[in-house]
């Protein structure tokens, strides 16, 4: 079985991100072989990072504080990762930034997938998320859910968010193939390799 975590990246009042992340979580459920979990970042209310040690650090003690255990345990136990990326100001959410910055050996090794809205569709985070998850370690998929404004204004105004988040259905489609398809090559790379 391949655990595939989705990562709802923003935790404001009155978010849009629940919304595309039970949908694509609805996509991975008519999957053969995967386990879709939904990690919603408020679900994990991170301190803001200021240890004196980082993640990456060798040898460094394991963090005490109970919320980034949980959290630290969530991504060792997935396979793969699809985070639901807001745009704000030009890049992620700070709450995602944070939450990826808690974890480091955990994402080694993983692909990770982007379902993205926002200012021309999220695609200015999902390009700075992408430079992150290669510092990472991890393998960022090329194919991408970049949700149009319609999709988007369709929260805002109280419209048929169901309908208008179909129409990325084939997007979906195609991001869910080449994720599926590295997260299994990737588990096998590390299971020959443990």
């Amino acid at each position: 079985m391949t655990t595939v975590s989705i990562i709802i990246g923003s935790t404001r009042e009155g978010r849009f991100g629940d919304k595309p992340g039970r949908w694509i979580s609805s996509h991975l459920a008519k999957r053969q072989g995967v386990t879709a979990k939904l990690l919603d970042l408020r679900d994990f209310p991170l301190p803001f990072f200021d240890q004196a040690v980082p993640p990456a650090m060798p040898g460094r003690a394991p963090y005490t504080d109970e919320v980034v255990q949980r959290w630290t345990a969530a991504i060792a136990a997935s396979d793969a990762f699809i985070v639901i990326a807001a745009e704000y100001n030009f890049g992620p959410p700070a709450v995602l930034k944070n939450a990826i910055d808690w974890v480091y050996p955990e994402w080694h090794r993983k692909p990770i997938g982007f379902v993205s809205y926002g200012s021309a569709g999220g695609t200015r985070s999902v390009q700075q998320l992408r430079e992150i998850a290669v510092e990472l370690q991890m393998a960022p998929i090329r194919s991408a859910v970049h949700l149009p404004r319609e999709t988007l204004m369709a929260h805002f105004t109280g419209g048929d968010i169901p309908s208008a988040l179909a129409k990325s259905d084939g997007d979906a489609d195609r991001l869910l193939d080449d994720l599926l398809w590295w997260a299994n090559a990737l588990k096998a790379a590390r299971s020959a390799a443990a």
